[in-house]
């Protein structure tokens, strides 16, 4: 890409607005678009200044519109299988996301982090990590801060830790991390992936650029990515971490000990009883981010140093407040059903569960499930709550109730809460429908909980 071309970007969000302004500060033109005509055009235009080489199309796109275009930047949450991509790609231009743009016009060495769960919180432990040794380190992507915003700040001397998502390995080209971790594939988006063979293929590619001087770190103990791991067509050198096995090469758990096993030796890194993180999921997103700060070369100690001082990050089985005796633990970040199950698992006591919301095409067995006795009563919001209460009953729960809000929810939980309870939001369902976003819903759920 050359700074003085002419780039369609695609979807006028916060992940579009972004590249149409790095793409600015770069030299370049944008046409942005926005297949929303009703969008408030003015209100979009104010986040960039006057006089910039920036135009704005809302609803269909035309052929004609992609005159001179030599490249389009699409957005992350914007199907390629909309009818708009297919025009596109007829007139021969080249299709980008957000993150192939960022990693072009970015420096330095990256850090790039996927799987269905667990992302944002090894990214956000990792990046602490990196600080803690590096003196410019850049954590961006799904974790709130996007690329885009950071790429052009990076130096040669740089490290970018990345949280990467399917939807955003989807359109890169050349992408090329010196890290990379996939720490888990289980059923998700299914409805935009359409089969898990799809997802599974999108997941591992992000190492797909890889070369032997390269890291890829792998959860052992997912048969996808043992499988993958093991096979001929990875590149990378590839460090596997397991919570449930014994590993001769690669990181696990020695009674409670989290330890590196390399070449016959073996290095106690840290008690798993000595961090905050809560469950046999945070081991594991602990592990993959020691196995990516000792690839990047960060001394066991200062390691460990992060690890035992890391909380969890917001939404992500978050402690909220104890009242009454009853513990309130805000989940909001559980978005899919495996998700779920691992905050499930987590909880220190019986469990009073919200769940419910925009369906995703997700099948909720093994999550009522894994309930196993430990949850005495569901409260049921949104879109799915009339599936998962179907589902629940054919697993033989029958204590579900439904609610029209969150607040309601929560009065709800705390009325049949008793004193060593824990009351857990943790959905299962992505937001959509009652909530802008998942953080808004963990939010609301945490104001709700305050006001009792």
């Amino acid at each position: 890409m050359n700074q003085s071309q002419k780039v369609l970007v695609a979807g006028a969000g916060k992940s579009g607005i972004s590249s149409a302004k790095l793409l600015l500060q770069m030299g370049g033109e944008v046409v942005l678009y926005d297949g929303n005509s009703a969008l408030d055009a003015r209100a979009v235009m104010n986040h960039f200044e006057q006089g910039a080489r920036i135009s704005m199309i809302l609803g269909q796109l035309l052929p004609e519109d992609l005159k001179g275009v030599n490249l389009c930047v699409i957005s992350p949450g914007i199907s390629l299988e909309e009818p708009f991509v297919d025009i596109i790609r007829a007139a021969g231009v080249p299709v980008w996301g957000e993150v192939q743009l960022a990693y072009h016009c970015s420096r330095g060495k990256l850090i790039a982090i996927t799987g269905t769960n667990g992302k944002t919180t090894t990214t956000a432990l990792t990046g602490e990590i990196m600080k803690a040794y590096f003196k410019d380190v850049h954590v961006v992507g799904n974790i709130g801060i996007p690329y885009t915003e950071e790429a052009l700040k990076t130096e040669e001397d740089s490290v970018t830790v990345a949280e990467i998502s399917s939807f955003q390995l989807e359109t890169t080209v050349d992408f090329h991390p010196a890290v990379s971790a996939i720490l888990n594939i289980t059923p998700d988006h299914l409805n935009r992936h359409h089969t898990m063979e799809c997802y599974i293929a999108v997941k591992e590619s992000i190492a797909a650029n890889q070369t032997e001087e390269d890291t890829c770190v792998l959860n052992y103990d997912d048969e996808e990515l043992r499988k993958f791991g093991q096979g001929e067509d990875i590149k990378p050198r590839v460090v596997f971490f397991s919570s449930r096995q014994k590993l001769e090469e690669g990181y696990c758990i020695d009674n409670s000990m989290i330890t590196y096993h390399h070449n016959g030796k073996a290095t106690p890194i840290i008690d798993i009883y000595d961090m905050n993180l809560l469950g046999r999921h945070n081991h594991e997103n602990v592990m993959a981010a020691i196995a990516m700060g000792m690839a990047m070369g960060v001394p066991v100690k200062t390691i460990k140093k992060v690890v035992r001082e890391f909380k969890a990050v917001e939404h992500r089985i978050e402690f909220v407040r104890e009242h009454l005796g009853i513990r309130y633990y805000n989940d909001s970040k559980g978005t899919n059903p495996d998700a779920a199950i691992q905050a499930v698992k987590a909880m220190p006591g019986p469990i009073i569960l919200i769940g419910g919301g925009y369906d995703k095409g997700s099948s909720y067995d093994e999550w009522i499930e894994s309930f196993d006795g430990n949850v005495k009563y569901l409260v049921l919001i949104g879109q799915t709550r009339d599936a998962i209460a179907a589902c629940a009953k054919e697993h033989g729960f029958n204590n579900i109730m439904f609610a029209e809000d969150m607040a309601e929810a929560v009065r709800v939980c705390a009325y049949y809460a008793e004193d060593g309870d824990c009351v857990l939001l943790s959905p299962a369902c992505a937001s959509w429908g009652m909530f802008k976003n998942y953080e808004e819903r963990g939010r609301i759920f945490k104001e709700c909980v305050m006001e009792l």
